[in-house]
């Protein structure tokens, strides 16, 4: 076992739901980037469209021209590993030749030219489960078993990565995507199940609507104690790979959750 990464989100979007129009140009999200790196981020992970419920989709052209100057900054930083969240091939494409490594794909690699772009720069994908699109995901939540119809719907795209040649393959059950709040608790409790797929586990709870409906979390920034308990709650269950904004917090917990399972270092 090694210890669970922390992947730092870092939106270059003017309307994502927690954190849109924040980082402006190039320099502004770099400048985020190096905090999140100093506060523990081992992979940051950059995206130019917004997958918050509703969102419209962005054109190619616009989401290469939000992403690809910082991703090339960030390249050049030794610490951090660069991943670019997208579902367009053309934009990972370019990302991953400017120097990313990793392709977050919220669609579960809906295109199949993803998977040839991935395994042609040896590059590593996650994919995440997730029903229609962002416009139309809460239509389709609907399960006789939700863990049970994550895993029957992932596992062909995980083996069509691996045909493809990919060999770096994360699984994310998409907590929150085309999942009620309820269904989207019931996947962090079943979270071990996941290994089923026989491959390392990322989820991405981050102040995310399902935590909302608790007492006390009902607005955005009131989250950041849900995220942390939901972090540490999918690291004993699994998850190699934590997605959050709030770094430094969820890594001193993680760093618990790590001593716990014996792979965290003691003094």
């Amino acid at each position: 076992m090694n210890r669970t990464l922390v992947m730092g989100i870092l939106n270059v979007t003017p309307d994502s739901f927690s954190d849109g129009g924040r980082f402006a140009t190039p320099d502004e999200a770099v400048e985020e980037a190096r905090r999140l790196i100093a506060e523990g981020a081992d992979i940051i992970d950059v995206g130019g469209e917004s997958t918050r419920p509703g969102a419209g989709p962005v054109p190619e052209d616009v989401e290469l021209e939000r992403v690809l100057p910082v991703v090339e900054l960030l390249a050049l930083d030794p610490r951090v590993r660069v991943s670019i969240d997208t579902m367009k091939p053309r934009v990972a494409a370019a990302c991953l030749s400017a120097g990313a490594t990793l392709i977050n794909d919220v669609s579960g690699l809906a295109d199949p030219e993803m998977a040839r772009v991935a395994a042609a720069a040896g590059a590593g994908v996650v994919i995440m489960h997730m029903r229609g699109t962002p416009q139309t995901m809460r239509q389709h939540a609907v399960y006789a078993d939700v863990m049970g119809e994550i895993i029957s719907e992932l596992r062909p795209r995980v083996e069509k990565a691996r045909e493809a040649g990919v060999r770096e393959i994360y699984a994310d059950p998409g907590i929150g995507f085309a999942k009620t709040p309820a269904q989207s608790f019931e996947v962090l409790r079943r979270l071990g199940e996941l290994r089923a797929l026989e491959c390392p586990i990322l989820i991405g709870p981050s102040r995310k609507s399902f935590l909302g409906v608790l007492p006390g979390m009902e607005e955005i920034g009131e989250r950041l104690e849900g995220t942390i308990a939901a972090a540490v709650i999918g690291a004993m269950n699994g998850a190699s790979i934590v997605r959050v904004h709030d770094v430094r917090p969820v890594r001193k917990a993680l760093s618990v959750a790590d001593a716990v399972r014996g792979v965290a270092w003691i003094r």
